[in-house]
């Protein structure tokens, strides 16, 4: 029987109150749709390959089944066709291997009940619920471990409170079921990489080895860039000259150990890889590239933006963390052989991560790209906790009672964000200010927030006179050089159409720079054409494309049928569409509006008109 011994080992009775409350918060706001949006996509692997087999999405009408009946995504944006024809997962294999265990269980319940044996029933939802309870305090477990490593009782304790309620990592593992994206389960996996670092340095048994190894291929096929994992056993004691050779002389020692860690990783990521072969023809595939709108930027990375805006700044949402990063001084003055491992994977963690072009990560609190680096960071910070505790006590009352206002500072922007004062991706420097002490929501202050951009593609351009309009082109095809194609017989305005017919498939494109288009973080986008046929449009398909290209891959790909339309045959008839633009990859990105003829028929198209509109304010 173990016996914990209360007065020695006072942090273990914080993690457990710790672990006590996350478990609370999340029993008093389950989720009510856990397999959703995000998470939707990494869990797809599990039912798909023990319940229907299919892999590869062939059988599109149970993904919609399941869809219409759970309501899990406003749109299929988690799968897409690989250029080999073949659907595949945009998602990593790596949360549905971690989820195994519990949707067995959820199956299983399922079984012995009268729930649907469809992988996305209550039983299944439940279970992995629990399951990302049970990780939360695995994680929450081992970050004690490795504080205790180098800090004391005392310290370790105001570090893990710290880390649990004066950051993000509070709301992301204990609301709605926010547990289940992935930062969450690789908190826990870089806590006990740092662990395993440990141990295997202490010892080199064997065992602790082959953990680290497991763990770091689970962490590289749950989310591609945690690659930089390998830094910490890779670097780790290295603080000089003496111990690189030290270091060298180590792997030599231990080759044999060090061949078969490596090999266990491959095994670990051979799923994936494997997955990716089969349905999208190679062992490496970028399943992001997919939209050409999002994608790394590393020679425009967005670490300002990233840090510091109010839109989704990490240090403006989760200030606390700036003391781990001044905590890095004092782990190189007191333990540098840690140093150089921690502070790299931590530099290129974050330069990774702003990066990404959508660096704000959409629907989120804080930066949640981050949290899985925070038993990375705890280490800092515990270092400068412990400096601050032995200080003065003017200077100690001083700083404590300021990480007490910042951990408040979160917890109630934690509740702020949880009733929907803070939103998660449109923030602004004038609405936080307005907002600031607010425990309701007031809808008038909404006009301070970014854009709102549909997640279904539904777009509505409200509210005309806010706005400026400009012409960006008019095509009145009066003066182009394609005079076959033109008519001088049937026209609109002047004395020319164009005419598409089976042939002519797309018309003339009209393109413009969106640093052309406006200065601005949005605009909106009308494009209008007049339309002639002699066929009904519904047996002769025309349609209108609106989209922005990057480095000639569309994104933000718009197409309004206008055979959904009032259409009068024998007539021109005129057609109008707004688009919102996108949050651009870059400004140089082009606009594209084209008429795209998918009939047999001729049509004739005129006047065909572009017009910004950008906001007065």
């Amino acid at each position: 029987m173990i016996k914990i011994n209360i007065q020695n080992q006072p942090s273990f009775i914080v993690m457990i109150l710790i672990c006590l409350i996350l478990i609370f918060f999340n029993l008093s706001f389950p989720p009510g749709n856990i397999i959703s949006w995000d998470f939707f996509g990494y869990y797809l692997y599990l039912p798909f390959t023990f319940i229907y087999h299919d892999l590869g999405f062939k059988n599109q009408e149970i993904i919609h089944e399941i869809i219409d009946k759970y309501h899990n995504t406003a749109s299929i944006y988690q799968i897409f066709i690989s250029p080999n024809g073949e659907w595949i997962d945009k998602y990593p294999i790596g949360i549905a291997i971690l989820n195994i265990p519990f949707f067995f269980i959820g199956h299983l319940w399922a079984i012995s009940s009268n729930y649907p044996l469809d992988g996305f029933s209550h039983p299944y939802q439940y279970s992995i619920f629990i399951g990302t309870i049970f990780y939360t305090v695995v994680g929450v477990y081992f970050l004690r471990k490795l504080l205790l490593q180098f800090l004391n009782e005392r310290t370790t304790i105001v570090t893990s409170l710290i880390v649990v309620f004066g950051s993000n990592y509070f709301f992301h593992t204990s609301f709605d079921g926010t547990g289940a994206m992935p930062h969450n389960y690789l908190f826990t996996l870089y806590a006990i990489i740092v662990w395993s670092t440990i141990r295997w340095h202490q010892d080199f048994k064997l065992k602790h080895g082959i953990i680290l190894s497991i763990i770091i291929g689970l962490s590289i096929i749950s989310r591609g860039s945690e690659i930089i994992c390998l830094i910490i056993p890779l670097l780790w004691g290295i603080k000089n000259k003496d111990t690189l050779i030290q270091k060298i002389h180590i792997v030599k020692k231990y080759y044999l150990q060090i061949i078969l860690f490596t090999i266990i990783i491959i095994i670990i990521c051979y799923p994936q890889l494997a997955y990716w072969k089969k349905y999208a023809g190679r062992y490496l595939f970028n399943s992001y590239g997919n939209n050409a709108g999002e994608g790394f930027e590393f020679l425009h990375p967005f670490i300002f933006q990233f840090l510091f805006s109010f839109r989704k700044g990490w240090f403006i949402y989760t200030p606390i963390m700036i003391f781990a990063f001044i905590g890095f001084l004092n782990l190189f003055i007191k333990n540098r052989s840690i140093f150089l491992p921690l502070a790299m994977l931590i530099f290129v963690g974050i330069f990774f991560a702003s990066s990404w072009s959508c660096w704000w990560y959409a629907e989120s609190f804080s930066q949640r790209s981050v949290i899985q680096y925070y038993p990375i960071l705890a280490l800092p910070l515990g270092y400068f906790i412990q400096y601050i505790i032995e200080r003065k006590f003017i200077i100690k009352l001083f700083c404590m009672l300021l990480f007490s206002i910042l951990i408040v500072i979160n917890l109630f922007q934690t509740y702020q964000y949880k009733i929907g004062i803070i939103h998660g991706s449109r923030m602004t420097k004038e609405y936080y200010f307005s907002i600031l002490g607010k425990t309701s929501k007031d809808e008038s202050l909404e006009k301070l927030l970014l854009i709102n951009r549909s997640f279904d593609g539904k777009e509505s351009f409200k509210n005309e006179v806010d706005y400026t309009n400009k012409t960006i082109s008019n095509l009145d095809f009066e003066n182009i050089n394609d005079n076959k194609n033109l008519s001088d017989s049937i026209f609109h305005t002047g004395h020319h159409s164009y005419v598409m017919d089976s042939v002519i498939e797309f018309s003339p494109s009209i393109l413009c720079a969106y640093d052309q288009i406006t200065k601005k973080p949005f605009a909106w986008i009308r494009a209008s054409a007049y339309i002639y046929s002699s066929t009904d449009l519904k047996e002769n398909p025309v349609s209108m494309v609106i989209c922005f290209n990057h480095k000639g891959f569309a994104y933000k790909y718009s197409s309004f049928d206008l055979g959904k339309m009032n259409f009068e045959t024998n007539k021109w008839n005129k057609f109008s569409f707004d688009y919102l633009t996108p949050e651009v990859r870059r400004t140089s990105d082009e606009l594209q509006v084209y008429i795209w003829h998918r009939g047999k028929k001729a049509i004739c198209i005129d006047d065909f008109k572009v017009e910004a509109f950008e906001q007065k304010k």
